[in-house]
Parts: structure tokens; C-alpha cells; sequence
């Protein structure tokens, strides 16, 4: 039902937190992709007896892509009929899954279903058109909370790599015309708390930062 694709590039000492919120899921009919996007720490040592112990598990070490690359490939590699999210550094509430299956089960139409989250943290981010301004995250699309049919994800050519690739592959939704609906329940838990965050480099070097920050 749900292919869950968790990029992660050294957060080893993070990602068990995400990771153990998928097991304790309420519904289980997912599969796990971590796309490890060229981590240079242990995170393959953390993780290689956590996925063997669970068959819907599956890890992938790649040269480094960047967000939307990882996310991409993760989705090039599912078999759910929906994709999800997870940021390394994030976590799901026990009903995630659950609220959505319910959701999209009713409305199948649906090709894209977003929203609900709980933000840890600064609530403000850098505003994609202007990094030198902030925007209240209720005001954005936040790309974990999405849940994609994949055949929406193929005709839409995926995720492009630029800053806000969340948003940019929801406007490209809308253009397409795509049905599209946001829910409330807070089960995404988004932290902003971590000085490595996409939204943290840009604050503190700009868009710029980011290439600097793969390339470390």
C-alpha cells in the first residue's frame, strides 16, 4: 500500500528515531526504502541489523544526489501504490499511516494527500523566493506529510533539485491538474532543531550553502 522513502545523509545518530516510528506504526501494510545519499558516518552500521530483522525494510547507499535525487531514486525503487516521506531527522505518530489509509481508501481519487504536521522548534523557515525572509511553516507544503499515487510521481517527472522541492512538485500537482486534498491531523512530527537541515543551511549560508554542505 505505502512505499515510505527515508533519505538520510549522516544522521546516524538520528535516524533510529525515524526508523523506530515507522515499526510502531498502527498499520502495517508499508515498505521502508532508506536511500542513504553518500553518508560518510556509521550509518550503515547502525542500520544494517535493524533493516535485516524486518523484510519490508530495504537500504540503498548511493553517490550523493541531494534531497530531491534521493527521493527520487526511492521512489524509482518502490511498490506501494502510494509514496510517502520521511526526513531523517522527523518521526510519525502512531496513526500516520493510519489516518491517511482511512482517508485515501475513502477517496481514491485523491493523487496527492498533505498536511498535518507538528513542528519541534522554530516554526519560521527561509522563504524560497527571498532567503533573506522568513515564512511561518503554515504557510509552506512540507514534503514529508506527502502521500503520492506513483503514477502522479511518474507523470510529473518527479522531484526537480532546487530548494523547496516540496513545493515546487505541488505547483507542478496543481498545473496538471492533479486531485489534491490537505488534512490536519498533526501525526508528521517535523523537528527544527537540527543545525544540518536544508532550511538551516539556507538561513545561515544561503541557497548557495547547499551545494557547499553535499560537497563537505
Amino acid at each position: 500500500m505505502f512505499s515510505i522513502i527515508l533519505p538520510t545523509f549522516n544522521r546516524a545518530r538520528l535516524i533510529n528515531r525515524a526508523i523506530d516510528s515507522v515499526i510502531r506504526q498502527s498499520f502495517s501494510d508499508w515498505e521502508l526504502i532508506i536511500i542513504d545519499d553518500g553518508s560518510k558516518d556509521d550509518t550503515f552500521a547502525k542500520l544494517r541489523d535493524i533493516v535485516a530483522s524486518d523484510s519490508r525494510m530495504r537500504y540503498h547507499f548511493s553517490a550523493n544526489r541531494g534531497l530531491a535525487g534521493a527521493r527520487n531514486l526511492g521512489c524509482s525503487m518502490a511498490t506501494g501504490k502510494y509514496l510517502t516521506f520521511l526526513d531523517s531527522d522527523d518521526e510519525y505518530l502512531p496513526d500516520h499511516l493510519a489516518t491517511r489509509y482511512d482517508v485515501l481508501s475513502q477517496q481514491p481519487s485523491i493523487e496527492l494527500l498533505h498536511g498535518g504536521v507538528e513542528v519541534i522548534g522554530d516554526r519560521f523557515v527561509a522563504d524560497k523566493n527571498d532567503p533573506s525572509k522568513k515564512i511561518d511553516i503554515a504557510d509552506c507544503v512540507v514534503g514529508g506529510t506527502f502521500f503520492v499515487r506513483r503514477d502522479l510521481w511518474s507523470r510529473l517527472g518527479g522531484f526537480k533539485d532546487v530548494y523547496g522541492d516540496d513545493n515546487e512538485f505541488y505547483l507542478n500537482a496543481i498545473e496538471h491538474g492533479a486531485t489534491i486534498r490537505k488534512m490536519d491531523d498533526a501525526t508528521y512530527r517535523y523537528y527544527r532543531t537540527e543545525s544540518d537541515s536544508l532550511c538551516a543551511i539556507v538561513e545561515r549560508d544561503g541557497i548557495e550553502g547547499i551545494a557547499k554542505f553535499r560537497s563537505s
